[in-house]
């Protein structure tokens, strides 16, 4: 670029894989893939861009919901439109599916990608719950050539913090795994908001479980905007494991979920208020849940 713009000296579009890594591996990148977080938060001066901006839409290799050895992958590129529009998501992994129908608007979600939503790394992105519930991991790739190198973290590890995570400077998130659901399995997405689709969560939750007969088992829950990272919840899982889910059950979940959570007060919501979305809501759900 001839002129620094936020901060930017250069400006690079890499096409394949081994580029991209060779640029992070300079250091001093800023990562651009949709930009729908990361042009607002660089104008509104909260995420300085560094001195090269790299957009890898073009890297081949980052695309494609595909479904192999027992996982589902899902390219770092994939917009939230092509998860909304994909029958294999939609059929096998319905809270990812119901998350996606209710992020952003059209527009948003035609350029938004599942990568940049997890790197973001906000509390209340709305696919990192879903897909936490559903013992995702992050795949990261370094190096190039023979010496590049992969590893996947689980996401339950993956978020540090409000807007950080544990990929390093190096590393470009390529893909998400998420483990093939078994037969019987269920599970629901719910976010709370002003507004169905166009506004942050005040609070979201998503559950997956596995139908044993009458039973809950694999319990999964996970929630978003109630900690400083999206979280699952444990006491909430445990009161619902090996159990049918009467309203007795589901009544203990949802007072269970109230020791796992720890939501602030802010511009949305008070710290009360969320509580009592999180009871309110995690009732909602699994109630859905064990009609379904």
């Amino acid at each position: 670029m001839a002129a620094t713009v936020h901060g930017v000296q250069s400006y690079v579009a890499p096409r394949s894989l081994d580029e991209a890594l060779a640029v992070l591996a300079g250091g001093g990148v800023s990562v651009l893939a949709g930009g729908t977080d990361l042009m607002p938060q660089a104008r509104a001066g909260r995420r300085p861009l560094e001195p090269v901006l790299m957009n890898i839409r073009r890297v081949a290799g980052l695309g494609g919901v595909d479904l192999a050895g027992g996982s589902i992958r899902i390219g770092a590129l994939v917009t939230v439109t092509e998860l909304r529009d994909s029958a294999l998501v939609r059929e096998r992994l319905p809270p990812l599916w119901q998350a996606c129908d209710q992020f952003a608007s059209d527009q948003i979600r035609n350029v938004a990608t599942v990568g940049g939503n997890l790197c973001n790394a906000s509390p209340a992105g709305d696919t990192l719950v879903p897909l936490l519930a559903l013992d995702a991991s992050a795949v990261l790739a370094a190096g190039s050539g023979d010496a590049r190198r992969t590893r996947r973290v689980p996401l339950a590890q993956f978020f540090t913090g409000p807007g950080r995570s544990c990929r390093q400077p190096d590393e470009l998130l390529v893909a998400v795994e998420v483990p093939e659901p078994p037969a019987g399995s269920v599970g629901a997405f719910h976010k709370h908001g002003t507004r169905p689709a166009l506004d942050i969560s005040t609070i979201s939750l998503a559950v997956a479980a596995r139908r044993d007969g009458a039973v809950l088992r694999d319990v999964r829950i996970a929630c978003g905007a109630v900690a400083p990272t999206p979280i699952r919840a444990p006491r909430a899982e445990a009161a619902l494991e090996g159990r049918s889910p009467d309203a007795a059950t589901i009544e203990a979940a949802a007072q269970a979920a109230l020791q796992d959570v720890h939501p602030i007060s802010d511009l949305r919501a008070s710290d009360w208020y969320r509580r009592e979305l999180v009871h309110n809501l995690l009732q909602r759900v699994l109630s859905h849940v064990s009609q379904l």
